[in-house]
């Protein structure tokens, strides 16, 4: 996957993003102009105006990118198939100001696949925020469902923030630790 990060860009068409970090959506127009300073799991955190945005990857041909394609899963897929690839989806979801994953970064506390009886398939997960007051939770959320749900037969994912046990730095892998310069 190409690097994108300090790539110029000029918003082609007006288009919908969210301030970081209060959360706020807000429309950019077309025409202003800002380099990217995230291009991570399909999203973009955009540096415009003097201002953070993150513009979803649905939306990444306002800015000139391509949209990231969706998963596959082989045919007659099993629930660990899909496990694996909901746990490959979890780590494309990332926090806009932090180039780490969410797995990584030690927020998703569960992941639990369940079966239908129409072979189709429900997700479950709880996951948490590196602080509770994070304007970003919900956008965080949002993308773990929105990704979670483009797995092949699962049909709907359930994705609750909580808060206990509080968050912190020992639940980063060593990878991240290492990443973010705190190991």
């Amino acid at each position: 996957m190409p690097s994108h990060e300090n790539e110029p860009i000029a918003v082609r068409r007006d288009v919908k993003a969210v301030a970081i970090p209060a959360g706020v959506e807000v429309n950019l127009k077309v025409g202003q102009v800002g380099y990217i300073t995230q291009a991570l799991g399909g999203s973009f955190t955009v540096y415009v105006d003097g201002n953070l945005f993150r513009i979803a990857g649905a939306d990444a041909d306002a800015i000139g990118m391509t949209i990231a394609k969706p998963p596959e899963v082989p045919p007659g897929a099993s629930t660990e198939d899909i496990r694996n690839v909901v746990w490959q989806q979890l780590r494309t979801c990332f926090d806009p100001e932090i180039p780490v994953n969410i797995v990584d970064l030690g927020l998703v506390y569960a992941c639990e696949v369940h079966d239908s009886a129409d072979d189709t398939r429900t997700v479950e997960v709880k996951m948490t925020l590196t602080a509770p007051g994070c304007g970003m939770g919900e956008v965080l959320v949002q993308d773990v469902r929105d990704k979670i749900q483009l797995v092949p037969t699962v049909t709907r994912a359930d994705v609750e923030l909580v808060f206990d046990p509080p968050w912190n730095q020992t639940m980063m892998s060593d990878e991240a630790r290492l990443q973010t310069g705190m190991m």
